[in-house]
């Protein structure tokens, strides 16, 4: 029986690892799009007379359709009734459907007075077209992200799980760099409908790497056909509606997902306003706004897979969470702290915030299938997503009103100034030389966020006390956070 089991693609390393790359690029493409705009912020005012409130309004809606209509419950159950195959496929043309719309709201010309009339409030054509294409997107990233968790599950059951997850969420990363990187240089060169057209190709070529992975899938589920079988016996027909029961009245669950919606509010918004923060408080130009940012997914990386390793081999899960949660304070009362801004300390803050943006995700993620039975995992996985995506629908929606109430005034006279040099015929290039000159005197308005960054500061500080309680509660139920992933059996 133990050579039979051998035989399988799960049980041949090199086979495991290459189905891992595969679902990490399509990953990759929808990390990359997810932080499409973030590094541009400042470009977006004074190329389209946005405000701070515009910004947060359109990152925010990234989980409306996941908060408000449940979306991410309903992919949840679909992923667990029809499965991972279904699930790639649909969760990347939903991604590109909503990356296409999102194009479209930036490459069509539409007039400044023109809205949407929403019943109670009017919004901006073009910012309810970007909302709306990039809510649709959000849908489809998150129900592409419990797809690959549950197939990492299916290839790493017994394995190096841990490793195997941060693995698959460094290369996701990099995704998230590459935009806020180069995302500034390449609009401010051709445009921010390039950048985006940029994103949404990629978002193809993940569909194709979703095809491929497809026939990997298929054949190990033709392998394990025996081993399905009885698992479907054992499970009544496998997912039922009403094992969500099951998922949510576990304490152990909640924990994990209210740490998630805590720590990833605390962090993914930095996407968002660390470019601007950074142009703002630490005077970094428009064009490399997103290059220290950036280094938080590129850190990772390296780190993320490191630190899965360590859960695999030695444990100490629930404690790597509550040394990312303490890190992740340090690093937001610092960006707070309105006498902090010198640009080193800005990089060897992001740095930091890099580790701890390692440590939570490598532990966080491998503990969930210890703590709900794996039948149910594509759903848990999903109901934890729901819940993260409140806090990635309201943050950055909060942060950006929020920035614009203790600012007044501020993006008005940005877009004064703005109106003032297009007047003039200028080029772009003599635009910003412009823009150099009214800087350097002192002209031109900026952004306190020091007021703004306690939001971070609360957040983090809240992260930790559920980390905490999240240990005690393992101390407990004995769900085995603490313990490596790897059996010892394995070789």
């Amino acid at each position: 029986m133990k050579e039979k089991i051998q035989l399988t693609l799960r049980d041949n390393k090199r086979a495991r690892w290459t189905a891992l790359v595969i679902l990490s690029f399509t990953m990759f493409a929808g990390y990359l799009f997810t932080e499409i705009i973030s590094p541009l912020k400042p470009i977006l005012e004074s190329a389209y007379g946005w405000n701070s409130t515009n910004f947060g309004t359109v990152t925010s809606f990234y989980g409306f359709f996941n908060v408000w209509f449940f979306m991410l419950l309903i992919v949840g159950v679909l992923l667990d009734k029809f499965g991972v195959r279904f699930s790639t496929i649909g969760s990347v043309l939903i991604m590109i459907a909503g990356g296409t719309i999102k194009y479209f709201a930036f490459k069509l010309d539409f007039a400044p007075d023109s809205v949407v009339n929403l019943g109670l409030f009017e919004m901006k054509t073009q910012i309810f077209m970007a909302s709306m294409g990039y809510a649709l997107f959000g849908v489809g990233i998150e129900y592409a992200g419990i797809t690959v968790s549950k197939s990492v599950v299916k290839w790493f059951k017994g394995k190096e799980m841990a490793t195997a997850m941060g693995m698959q969420v460094a290369i996701a990363r990099m995704g998230s760099f590459v935009p806020l990187a180069f995302g500034a240089l390449v609009a401010k060169a051709y445009g921010v409908p390039t950048v985006v057209l940029i994103g949404v190709i990629f978002l193809i070529i993940g569909l194709v790497a979703f095809f491929y992975y497809n026939t990997l899938d298929l054949k190990l589920d033709k392998q394990l056909a025996e081993e399905l079988r009885k698992s479907a016996a054992e499970e009544d027909e496998g997912f039922k509606l009403s094992d969500l029961r099951v998922i949510f009245t576990n304490k152990g669950f909640w924990l994990i997902a209210i740490l998630c919606v805590l720590f990833y509010s605390a962090v993914f918004p930095f996407y968002k306003y660390g470019p601007d923060l950074m142009v703002n408080k630490f005077g970094v130009t428009e064009k490399w706004a997103g290059l220290l940012p950036s280094l938080v997914p590129f850190g990772t990386m390296l780190l993320t897979p490191f630190f899965g390793g360590v859960y695999d081999k030695k444990g100490k899960g629930a404690t790597i969470m509550i040394i990312g949660a303490v890190l992740l304070i340090f690093v937001h009362v610092v960006f707070y702290l309105p006498f902090v801004n010198h640009v080193v300390f800005a990089f060897f803050n992001v740095i930091i915030l890099g580790i701890a943006f390692s440590l939570v995700p490598s532990a966080m993620w491998p503990s969930v299938p210890k703590i709900i039975p794996e039948k149910q995992i594509g759903s848990a996985y999903a109901a934890i997503f729901w819940v993260q995506n409140l806090g990635l629908w309201g943050i950055p929606l909060l942060v950006g009103i929020v920035l614009d109430k203790l600012n007044p005034g501020v993006s008005t006279q940005i877009g004064t100034i703005m109106k003032d040099l297009r007047s003039q015929g200028l080029t772009s290039e003599q635009m910003d030389d412009k823009l150099s000159v009214i800087k350097e005197a002192g002209n031109y308005p900026i952004y306190d966020y020091s007021g703004t960054w306690l939001i971070f500061v609360g957040l983090t500080i809240l992260a930790l006390v559920v980390a905490l309680l999240l240990k005690r509660e393992d101390r407990i139920k004995g769900y085995g956070l603490e313990k490596p992933n790897i059996k010892q059996e394995e070789n």
